[in-house]
């Protein structure tokens, strides 16, 4: 027997977390690089060295790979215990609700290092404090997704209820980017002299309402009312084999994982392609990022028609040839023929149809595929699904940012910025590695 079908406004108390969790994740994907290895031309100062490591790696890459090192182990284990789980007052929620504290406090105290200045006692501070918020965040958006596939009752519903996460998503991804442009207000209303301060001081309050706004889900849904899966009893081992026994399952996520890289690269890069390649504010940054989450808001109704219509296939496949031509653009960025801010509009632009299709389709394919699942073997293991998709998710924004700082030693500041064009490079080859890969995959009809 199903549950109830959401109303819209426990539809919106749903998407609100989406919006919490990913303005804190979006905050280190486009903050970190920028605060710890900061350009030349930011105001702000180097806080970790810029030391090599067999020859390659640096030691903001090598953090932000290690901080992922616990997610291996633990996005499994929560996901296997919510599963299992027989609180009365269901799988998920309570856990959501435990994570929310945690969660603001250790994606602020990132930001507060030890050393004012450049110091490798930071660099031991950074991957304790991450690995402290990935576990803690993490508690929560495994649960949280997992409860997209027993809310929704049917394809359409799915596509509907995943377009308004996708848009708490993009907002998140927007005030994340306004970070700078916060801190400019602060140090012109409030008189904060100190540039690290005034970057400080927007972070723990986009921190504190992003906490809010997560909290929204677990005060307004009552799991019990609109979900009816039962608590599943296979082990953990068994039920990640489970996973990826699943052929369509492998062919989605190896296509997902390719994404997120390449997503992560633009978001620790934009603030970078803004002030180094195009020489703009950054406080640009938050402005173009703005105008590319409105622009692809608009492709929704198109993306849900399209989707029904043609299915989401072709749709996906499309969104990665286009992303794939994105970063082609971000190679050239500044040598293009046009003026700075034309070249920027040209990117968003061009941006924001792969970002509306690839933010909607792929958790309602996944949450058929977890559905599907459910129906041939007759376990309720949608969490494992979500851990195992969010692992490599996490596991892929990381090594986005990894990539990202790694390339910064050959070049990251005007003048010297062939690093940063080398992401472009590696961007292309990760978009048209997913599409090939997701070229295979077997829509259900």
């Amino acid at each position: 027997m199903q549950g109830k079908e959401l109303p819209l406004g426990k539809e919106i108390a749903y998407a609100a977390g989406m919006m919490g969790w990913s303005t804190m994740t979006n905050i280190i994907i486009a903050m970190l690089p920028y605060f710890y290895l900061p350009p030349s031309n930011s105001g702000l100062h180097p806080l970790v060295p810029q030391l090599l490591v067999f020859g390659a790696f640096n030691i903001l890459s090598l953090i932000a790979a290690s901080g992922r090192l616990f997610d291996a182990v633990y996005d499994p284990f929560i996901a296997s215990v919510s599963d299992a789980s027989t609180n009365p007052n269901g799988r998920r929620i309570p856990f959501m609700r435990y994570a929310i504290i945690p969660a603001v406090l250790f994606c602020s105290l990132i930001f507060y290092p030890i050393v004012k200045t450049e110091s490798t006692t930071n660099a031991w501070w950074l991957t304790a404090m991450l690995a402290c918020f990935f576990i803690s965040v993490t508690t929560y958006i495994i649960p949280y997704n997992a409860l997209l596939a027993e809310l929704a009752h049917s394809p359409e519903q799915k596509v509907k209820l995943s377009t308004f996460q996708q848009v708490g998503f993009v907002m998140g991804m927007i005030l994340s980017a306004l970070t700078n442009n916060f801190a400019d207000l602060i140090q012109q209303f409030l008189h904060v002299a100190n540039r690290m301060q005034a970057v400080q001081y927007t972070i723990w309050g986009l921190c504190i309402l992003s906490g809010l706004v997560m909290l929204l889900p677990a005060l307004f849904i009552n799991e019990k009312e609109y979900s009816q899966a039962k608590p599943t009893h296979i082990d953990l081992l068994p039920a990640i084999k489970n996973t990826f026994r699943n052929s369509n399952f492998k062919y989605y996520l190896i296509s997902d994982f390719s994404f997120y890289i390449a997503l992560s690269i633009i978001s620790s890069g934009l603030l970078f392609f803004v002030t180094v390649l195009l020489k703009l504010p950054d406080s640009d940054g938050g402005k173009f990022m703005g105008i590319m989450v409105f622009l692809s808001i608009l492709f929704y109704p198109s993306i849900n028609w399209g989707a029904k219509k043609f299915g989401r296939k072709p749709l996906v496949l499309t969104a990665f040839a286009v992303l794939s031509l994105i970063f082609v653009t971000i190679y050239f960025l500044g040598r293009l023929p046009f003026s700075a801010n034309i070249q920027m509009l040209i990117l968003v632009t061009c941006a924001a149809f792969p970002l509306a299709a690839l933010g909607i389709l792929p958790n309602a394919i996944l949450a058929d595929i977890a559905q599907r699942d459910t129906e041939e073997t007759g376990e309720n293991h949608e969490g494992m699904f979500f851990a195992v998709k969010y692992l490599f998710v996490k596991l892929g924004q990381t090594l986005g940012i990894a990539i990202f700082a790694m390339l910064t030693v050959y070049g990251k500041d005007p003048g010297n910025d062939f690093g940063l064009r080398l992401n472009g490079v590696v961007g292309f080859v990760l978009c048209v590695f997913a599409l090939l890969f997701f070229s295979r995959f077997r829509e259900q009809k």
